[in-house]
């Protein structure tokens, strides 16, 4: 069977998708993306192609960490790279689209549920809320190797133990996970990871994501949210809150406003676009972190495929 008819689903990646000079094919090559680093920057307040392209043979800038940078640049990304791609799929068979996180914007965008400047205006004020309510002694760590009991036995007799907030924040696939929370419980998480053989990694970001004590910034948020205009979607959005597909607005805002402070649920997402036909997982955005898990979250089955459209040349292979 040819790749064109394999139903198809689009992924989006989110935080920790950055790279540098992300994006900046696509740019040059079309003045509409140009335009959106444009908006972006407008938006955000900040130099964003300065600190994601810089000079020829620079090293990244420590500012490409920075969320309030991070949140408007990825998305500008994902959705020039769609807007790219978007021409190429009109004979193609759409089952749905899934975003990691951040990436769940672009794949509202790619829906047609929110307009590309309404993704773009409110990723910027995301990006603003969530630097913000970054705490001393808050913060993030992936877990891998270890199947998913163990990671909830490690996790409940470490926040008992200390007293402190934590939670699986991402279930990313059957042996990737990431804890949030505050720092005496992942300290001891940690800890009990390395005992069970597995590996805890921390993440370099300002705070708790996904969890409850992002619930400040999630209610200023949720106002934004509420001034954007919500259209139907023109095909099936998972969403990391309930990982299952959604066409309705009203349902796609109310999941939406939950997404700060829920978990992502990553895998229940991928075996959800799976069951609804999807065959064929094509990422657009850089770094291929969803493709790969792509693999992990349908271990064993043998028909589907994976592929990333991280620049224009994977895009115009599509």
């Amino acid at each position: 069977m040819p790749l064109t008819a394999l139903p198809i689903a689009f992924l989006f990646p989110g935080q920790g998708s950055q790279e540098l000079n992300m994006g900046r094919d696509v740019a040059e090559a079309q003045s509409a993306a140009m335009d959106l680093w444009k908006l972006g920057e407008k938006l955000s307040g900040l130099k964003l192609r300065e600190i994601y392209w810089g000079e020829d043979g620079a090293t990244p800038a420590p500012e490409m960490s920075d969320t309030k940078a991070l949140q408007p640049a990825l998305t500008v990304v994902n959705v020039s790279l769609w807007l790219a791609a978007k021409p190429r799929t009109a004979n193609l068979r759409v089952v749905g689209t899934a975003g990691h996180s951040l990436g769940e914007f672009a794949a509202l965008a790619a829906a047609g549920v929110l307009s590309v400047e309404d993704v773009i205006k409110a990723v910027c004020e995301r990006g603003k809320l969530m630097a913000g309510a970054g705490k001393e002694g808050h913060g993030m760590a992936a877990v891998v190797k270890l199947p998913l009991e163990v990671v909830e036995g490690i996790v409940d007799k470490a926040a008992k133990q200390t007293g402190a907030f934590l939670r699986i924040a991402n279930y990313n696939s059957p042996a990737q996970y990431v804890l949030s929370g505050e720092k005496p419980a992942l300290d001891l998480a940690a800890a009990l990871v390395k005992e069970a053989k597995g590996r805890a990694v921390p993440l370099a970001v300002s705070g708790a994501f996904h969890s409850p004590l992002m619930s400040e910034p999630a209610n200023v948020f949720a106002t934004i949210l509420e001034g954007l205009r919500w259209q139907p979607a023109q095909f099936p959005v998972c969403m990391n809150v309930t990982g299952m597909p959604e066409s309705n607005p009203g349902i796609l805002k109310t999941l939406l406003t939950a997404q700060m402070t829920s978990s992502v649920l990553w895998t229940t997402t991928m075996q959800n676009l799976y069951a609804a036909g999807a065959r064929r997982f094509v990422e657009i955005g850089p770094k291929a972190v969803l493709t790969k898990l792509v693999g992990q979250n349908l271990e064993g089955i043998d028909d589907a495929l994976a592929q990333s459209a991280g620049n224009m040349d994977a895009v115009m292979e599509l």
